[in-house]
């Protein structure tokens, strides 16, 4: 029924015909620190690079942004985010950022419009309606293991199949939504992975931690309850005996720091695990490391590993529904761990890895093969094939 109303309330809206211009307008919630948030800015810079106009519109004030942009790309703040009370307000509140987001449409021609993340992209998409502008959303988690409350399932549903396209990051991404919503055109099309990474700040060189010597075994992400980095503490303070020479350094920033660092303290390993918060330069604490850990429960495309192998570390990772088996060449580059939260398995895994300096050393010899399997060329070229597919329609 609710969007039922919303799509009436858009159809009533006079139709407009955009020039064509190249001219790419991405939508996203915020540009806070997150995989989501670096692949649009990623993927922003790179597009302006190539001689296209570029608009990147959030919902949140530019003050909580995270990520920089090069100095061509325009930013829009709609300064409308924030959570509705009831069902009601939220109607009124996302018909209010519908209207504000199509006159912005409206006012910039787009030639294209992406909408990153479900909510970004049904809004894009509603946006839209009859303004002759293909609409893209990207999905980016596994959304079986991210669930919707029921208004913005029942929008999603609604909606995808007026895209002219929704991308997926993985194919088991693209399976869920052959099945789940029939009527809407799906492809795959995984992060573009930057290598060198950008530097930017709050940089913290990695020998302001670790005396020279001291082998590191890194993990990068939200401290958030998907990430499952106590999962990763148990299993460190476990080996930590062992591997006296190693220190466990875990970068991000998130809702679960006071959790970590009480556990970190009843664990007994305030001298051996760092939670220094994010940094800009996480490229150098890639070359530092020798060996990465990713814990989560669920991903999407986890930007952080394939970063790290990028940089020549070999990985384990749990092998959660999508994201790392799409990365990870199980034995091969790194190592996958089954079944997902099993702290034993995890133990086991990073045990044969740091305990074993050649195999650890052939995996990561491996697994700068990323490079190439997720450039930014090879990458780009699969968004070229789409716009070009979806603008001649």
């Amino acid at each position: 029924m609710y969007g039922r109303l919303l799509v009436f309330i858009l159809l009533r809206a006079d139709s407009f015909n955009p020039c064509i211009d190249m001219n790419i307008v991405i939508f996203i919630h915020s540009l806070r620190r997150g995989g989501a948030e670096r692949t649009v800015v990623n993927l922003a810079n790179e597009w302006l690079k190539r001689g296209n106009q570029v608009t990147v519109i959030t919902l949140e004030d530019k003050s909580t942004d995270f990520y920089q942009m090069n100095t061509g790309i325009t930013h829009v703040s709609l300064n409308l985010a924030g959570e509705s009370s009831n069902v009601f307000n939220a109607i009124f509140t996302n018909v209010n950022r519908i209207l504000k987001l199509r006159g912005m449409f409206r006012r910039i021609k787009p030639d294209i419009v992406l909408g990153m993340m479900t909510i970004s992209a049904a809004l894009a998409i509603l946006a839209g309606v009859r303004l002759g502008i293909p609409i893209i959303g990207s999905e980016r988690v596994y959304p079986p293991m991210f669930l919707l409350n029921r208004f913005w399932h029942k929008i999603r549903q609604w909606t995808y199949p007026y895209a002219a396209l929704v991308v997926m990051q993985t194919h088991k991404g693209l399976t869920w939504l052959q099945d789940e919503i029939p009527r809407a055109n799906g492809a795959v099309i995984p992060n573009p992975i930057p290598y060198p990474l950008s530097v930017f700040e709050p940089k913290l060189a990695p020998q302001t931690l670790l005396v020279n010597g001291r082998k590191l075994l890194l993990g990068v992400g939200r401290l958030a309850e998907q990430k499952r980095f106590d999962c990763c503490l148990l299993s460190f303070a476990t080996l930590a005996k062992r591997y006296v020479d190693w220190d466990l350094v875990i970068l991000g920033e998130g809702p679960l720091r006071g959790v970590l660092e009480s556990q970190i303290k009843a664990l007994g390993l305030e001298s051996r695990v760092y939670l220094p918060g994010g940094v800009g330069n996480v490229g150098d604490w890639y070359a530092r490391a020798d060996l990465y850990v990713m814990s989560s429960s669920f991903e999407g495309f986890p930007n952080t590993l394939v970063e790290a192998m990028a940089h020549g570390c070999a990985a384990v990772s749990y092998d959660c529904n999508t994201g790392p088996r799409d990365i990870i060449r199980d034995g091969e580059d790194g190592m996958l761990v089954n079944p997902v939260g099993d702290v034993a398995a995890l133990t086991s895994a990073l045990d044969q890895l740091m305990g074993d300096d050649e195999r650890r050393e052939r995996m990561a010899q491996k697994a700068i093969d990323v490079r190439e399997r997720f450039s930014v060329e090879s990458v780009l070229a699969m968004w070229d094939d789409v716009f070009s597919k979806v603008i001649t329609r």
